[in-house]
């Protein structure tokens, strides 16, 4: 039968609505399996409109705040092949008319060369099995009034992912595993709009590095009964490297990174 929360998600985006009731505030027990469930039947919706599933995106990628809102590791939701668009010259416009209150991350986005086992703790482990890193642009949007939402209600409706804008790739091998590793847990990244400093923030941000980033994802994975373990070809995006901005029509977003060989990216905003 169909899952009557999963419904009115889904409807609730397809009108933009922004004043939808966190599933979490309605009394009773919402978990993170009732949440997963229904990620998984609107991703199943999706996919069976031929929408492919290419990768993950990563949610609360940051221990700090894990206690605080009874989580044990990160969360994750399916991205598709109509949400994931690479961007030219490192340059490229998105249209938000479809979406209600959408807001940019700057994220690292990997591509696996094979697939992920649960466990690693290593970075460099982790990255002699990725295939690239880029710069992206992780767009989330949000049908809770306010942006106020717990983990579960963040799961349920997408993950909250939108689109993801992804740069120049830089291609990741063996030998240069150890110095990337080494690179991707102390470079810096700024997050410009028009032109004009927004926010700041590091790979240290994503779990200390996108690389244990993407580990622990393998590993949440692997614990959660009937979930997709990481595949080789699947992209990955690991978890903001800033605090999240709201984007407007008009805005000019630049990500420009300091540490990694990886150009500037920038999102023009149109309607």
């Amino acid at each position: 039968m169909p899952n009557p929360l999963a419904d009115e998600l889904q409807q609730a985006r397809q009108a933009r609505r922004a004043d939808v009731v966190p599933p979490s505030a309605r009394g009773g027990t919402f978990d993170l399996d009732a949440a997963y469930a229904v990620e998984c039947e609107l991703s199943q919706r999706r996919q069976a409109e031929g929408r492919t599933v290419v990768g993950r995106k990563v949610g609360y990628a940051n221990k700090a705040v894990w206690r605080a809102l009874k989580l044990e590791t990160l969360v994750w939701a399916d991205m598709y092949i109509d949400t994931v668009r690479h961007a030219p010259g490192n340059e490229t416009t998105l249209s938000i008319s479809p979406l209600v209150a959408p807001k940019i991350e700057p994220e690292i986005v990997c591509r696996l060369r094979d697939a992920l086992p649960p466990g690693l703790t290593e970075p460099a482990a982790v990255l002699e099995r990725v295939e690239w890193i880029a710069l992206g642009f992780e767009i989330i949007d949000c049908v809770y009034q306010d942006w106020t939402f717990q983990p579960t209600d963040f799961v349920a409706f997408y993950g909250l992912h939108a689109a993801l804008i992804v740069g120049a790739p830089m291609a990741v091998d063996a030998a240069s595993a150890g110095a990337l590793a080494e690179a991707l847990a102390a470079f810096k990244v700024q997050l410009l709009r028009n032109g004009e400093p927004a926010e700041q923030g590091g790979g240290r941000n994503s779990l200390r590095s996108p690389a244990l980033c993407v580990a622990e994802l393998a590993t949440a994975i692997s614990r959660r009964a009937g979930a997709k373990p990481l595949v080789a070809g699947d992209l990955i995006s690991s978890g903001t490297l800033t605090e999240s901005r709201l984007i407007a029509p008009g805005d000019a977003w630049t990500a420009a990174v300091d540490g990694l060989e990886l150009p500037d990216l920038t999102l023009r905003v149109e309607l």
